[in-house]
C-alpha cells in the first residue's frame, strides 16, 4: 500500500513539475500563439525579469532582429531608458490600463547624482533613443503631479510607433526629438504644451485631453523640415470652456496640421496662439481641416491659420509625411509604420 502511495506521489509531482514548465513555456506566447516573445517581464517573479530596464539590457546591441519583449500586468516604477544601440525592440503589454511605466521626476527637481535641476529634457520616466521602436498595450505616466514641466516620455531614436498606448500627465507629457513618430489609437493627455518637441509625427485615431493648459501643442518644427505634427480623425476632450489652444509656436516653423477632428468646448475660439510674437503668425504652419464639434469655430479662427481644400488634405497621408527622415537634409526611405501595426495584429 505504501508503495502505491508513493508511486502516486512521485506521478503527481512530476505532472504538476511538467506542467509548470508548459505554462512557464506557454507565458511566452499571447493572441493564441502568432506572438512570439523574446523575453517576459513580470512584477512578481513570474517571469525573466521583474524590470523593463532589464529585459531592455538585455536586447542585443545593434540587431538586424527583432526584440520582443511581453509585459505583464503591473506597475514598474523606474526611470526606463532604450539605449542608441538597442534599436528594433517590440515591448507589448498585457493590459494597457494594467501595465504602467512610471516616475515622478520633474524638471526643477535636483538630480542627487549632479546635484542640479533634472531640466525638462530630464525629467523623462521613459527615454526612447533606439530606432525601430514598437509599443503597443503600454501606459506611459509622469505622476510627479501639476509641478512644471515633467515628461512621461522622451522620444529621439527614429521611427518610433505606438499602438493602444496611453501617456499620462501634465505640462509637457510627450517630447519628440528629430525623429518621425506614429501613434495609433492611442490616448494623450496632460495641461500646457504636453505634445512638443521637433519631430515629424502622425497621430492617426487618438484621444487628446487637456486638463486645462494654455495650448495642446509646442511644436518646434525646423524650417527646412515639410512636416511636424499630423493629427487625423482625432478626438479632443478637456475640462474647462474656452481655455486650451490647438497649439503655439515653440520654435518659429511650428507645422500642426489637424484633419477630421472632433473638438470639444475646451478649445478657445480663436484656436491658435503665437506665443506672445506676432512675427510667429509669418511663419508658423497651422492649418485645419473639417474640424467639427463645439470647439471647432470655423469662423472665430485666428486670420493667420490655413483652411485646407480637399485636394490640399490628399498630400498628408501617413505615407507620404513619414516617408522621409525629419532632418533638415531629410533622406528618403518610404518608411511605412502601418507595417509593423499589422504584423502585432491579433
Amino acid at each position: 500500500m505504501k508503495l502505491i502511495s508513493v508511486f502516486i506521489l512521485c506521478v503527481s509531482m512530476f505532472s504538476y513539475t511538467n506542467s509548470e514548465a508548459q505554462n512557464k513555456k506557454l507565458s511566452k506566447n499571447n493572441d493564441k500563439g502568432k506572438i512570439k516573445y523574446d523575453i517576459v517581464v513580470a512584477h512578481d517573479g513570474s517571469g525573466d525579469y521583474v524590470t523593463v530596464q532589464e529585459a531592455f539590457d538585455a536586447v542585443p546591441k545593434s540587431s538586424s532582429k527583432r526584440t520582443v519583449i511581453f509585459v505583464k500586468n503591473g506597475t514598474y516604477k523606474q526611470v526606463i531608458t532604450l539605449e542608441t544601440d538597442k534599436n528594433n525592440v517590440t515591448l507589448i503589454g498585457e493590459d494597457v490600463n494594467k501595465v504602467i511605466l512610471t516616475y515622478d521626476n520633474y524638471a526643477n527637481r535636483i538630480n542627487p547624482e549632479t546635484n542640479k535641476n533634472y531640466g525638462t529634457s530630464g525629467s523623462s520616466s521613459c527615454f526612447i533613443k533606439g530606432s525601430d521602436f514598437y509599443a503597443k498595450n503600454i501606459t506611459f505616466e509622469n505622476a510627479s503631479g501639476p509641478v512644471g514641466q515633467a515628461l512621461a516620455i522622451h522620444i529621439v531614436g527614429d521611427k518610433a510607433v505606438f499602438s493602444n498606448c496611453k501617456f499620462l500627465g501634465f505640462q509637457d507629457t510627450l517630447y519628440g526629438g528629430d525623429a518621425r513618430q506614429y501613434f495609433r489609437d492611442c490616448y494623450l493627455e496632460g495641461s500646457t504644451d504636453f505634445i512638443f518637441g521637433s519631430s515629424t509625427a502622425f497621430f492617426d485615431n487618438c484621444i487628446l485631453h487637456t486638463k486645462g493648459g494654455s495650448a495642446i501643442t509646442a511644436a518646434s518644427t525646423k524650417e527646412k523640415v515639410k512636416y511636424g505634427y499630423v493629427f487625423n480623425n482625432c478626438k479632443i476632450t478637456g475640462t474647462g470652456a474656452g481655455i486650451t489652444t490647438l497649439g503655439r509656436p515653440w520654435r518659429p516653423f511650428a507645422s500642426v496640421i489637424f484633419l477630421n477632428t472632433v473638438m470639444s468646448d475646451a478649445i478657445k475660439p480663436a484656436g491658435w496662439n503665437n506665443w506672445g510674437k506676432t512675427e510667429n503668425e509669418q511663419t508658423a504652419r497651422y492649418a485645419e481641416y473639417n474640424s467639427t464639434g463645439t470647439g471647432a469655430y470655423p469662423n472665430e479662427r485666428v486670420k493667420w491659420m490655413k483652411s485646407l481644400t480637399t485636394d490640399q488634405v490628399k498630400e498628408y497621408s501617413v505615407e507620404n509625411v513619414l516617408k522621409s527622415t525629419c532632418a533638415e537634409q531629410a533622406v528618403v526611405d518610404n518608411w511605412n509604420p502601418k507595417k509593423i501595426i499589422n504584423l502585432y495584429k491579433k
